[in-house]
């Protein structure tokens, strides 16, 4: 009898942890409200920067001497660390897959926008604006007709100027356009060293590089584009806001939504494009910042904000954490074994990153470790881009284990079929 009992007693309590982990589960609607609260405070925390850049901008402007250029361009360093937080949400979202060449375009001819070195070369088959200076000309040929340009204005650059002739290297917006207005061009090869802008390029009682005037223009309305951009962004993402809405529209399609930007952002973007790409072609312009140096730190955030997703929680400028239900949640109910594959190489990824990261700020800068011969860094390179490749096929796990069906990841010539990146 005493068997018996203790066989109920048993089978009642392996009953009540059966329960216990069913309960553990979170409903997906939770799930996604946590991305989607994540996604809203990665963006507020965006033009928050943006914000903080453009107060250092005007500062600049209204004094251009060196040291107040150096706090623009730590300003613009601080603001990539919560955007590139937010590339995860591509991808998958269309709202922000449409928007996000206004805001990170990249690799961009700076030709269009400015002065450049005569190694730049003064033509391009692919590009007839390649070096149409809009600085230096209040006028300017597109697809066979003249545009006034004497005035620049966010229409200007966002309307006519932004992929004019549909060429995507024509980037008139955005970081990045930012980036060259504050470092300039980075001439120095593999060869140590960023964009060395002078101020007095802004100097309009001093002016090098001419134009100094309209210079600022451009500077001061590319960075209030920005800023209107970012502010569009945040609003989409608010209770009312359409891409909320569209993620929670459906469920199952919710989740699909956040495994293609995860498995997307680590596959064919970060892992191809912005990293095999460069190594492939030992090419220091295939770098993410290629004008500032910072490429690793866009990298390195990325991934964080890949895990951010993952794990449900991300932390805020201001210390704040946002947390919630997560993937990982409704993977590990379903398969612990799978949840621990995926956290295990996301903690393999992060580690491979930080060792990038501490050598980009330490021995080399990351179009450094792309160069032809140096085999040590593009090792570095390498070590994380598999890593990246092997999370990507851990997450394919955990959608199959979720039986979200098929999912459709980005991918990239330079993993996919290397031999076209040379044709």
């Amino acid at each position: 009898m005493r068997r018996l009992v203790d066989w109920f007693l048993t089978l009642g309590a392996l009953s009540v942890m059966a329960t216990s982990a069913m309960a553990a589960a979170p409903a997906p609607r939770d799930v996604l409200d946590t991305y989607a609260d994540i996604a809203l405070a990665g963006y507020e925390d965006s033009l928050t920067t943006a914000k903080a850049l453009q107060a250092k901008i005007e500062a600049f402007l209204a004094e251009p001497t060196e040291e107040r250029l150096a706090e623009a361009k730590a300003a613009w360093l601080a603001a990539r660390v919560p955007y590139q937080q937010t590339e995860v949400f591509r991808f998958g979202n269309r709202i922000v897959d449409d928007w996000e060449g206004k805001v990170n375009a990249w690799p961009l001819d700076e030709g269009l926008i400015d002065y450049v070195d005569s190694d730049y070369g003064t033509e391009s088959e692919e590009n007839p604006l390649y070096v149409a200076n809009i600085i230096a000309n209040p006028s300017v040929r597109i697809s066979g007709r003249m545009v006034d340009a004497s005035k620049i204005t966010k229409e200007l650059l966002s309307d006519t100027l932004h992929e004019a002739g549909g060429v995507e290297a024509n980037v008139a917006t955005g970081y990045h356009a930012i980036e060259f207005l504050l470092w300039g061009q980075d001439l120095n090869g593999t060869d140590a060293g960023a964009g060395a802008r002078p101020a007095s390029d802004y100097d309009t009682a001093n002016c090098t590089g001419g134009n100094c005037e309209r210079r600022a223009q451009y500077l001061r309305t590319v960075t209030e584009l920005l800023v209107d951009d970012l502010t569009w962004m945040v609003e989409q993402w608010k209770a009312d806001g359409a891409a909320r809405k569209a993620l929670t529209a459906d469920e199952t399609q919710g989740l699909v939504a956040i495994f293609t930007g995860l498995g997307s952002l680590s596959y064919g973007e970060l892992a191809g494009e912005r990293m095999k790409l460069g190594l492939l072609l030992n090419d220091p312009e295939e770098e993410h910042d290629c004008f500032s140096d910072n490429t690793h730190n866009s990298h390195y955030y990325d991934l964080i904000g890949i895990r951010n997703v993952y794990f449900g929680k991300y932390e805020r400028i201001d210390g704040s954490v946002i947390s919630g239900p997560s993937v990982s949640d409704l993977v590990k109910a379903k398969d612990a074994e799978i949840d621990a594959r995926v956290r295990d190489a996301l903690d393999e990824s992060l580690a491979q990153f930080e060792t990038l990261k501490k050598r980009a700020e330490t021995v080399e800068a990351y179009d450094q470790m792309i160069g032809e011969a140096n085999d040590e860094g593009n090792a570095v390179v390498e070590a994380a881009l598999q890593a990246l490749i092997a999370q990507t096929r851990e997450f394919e796990r955990a959608i199959a284990a979720l039986e979200l069906g098929a999912v459709q990841f980005e991918g990239s010539d330079s993993l996919d079929n290397p031999s076209k990146v040379f044709q």
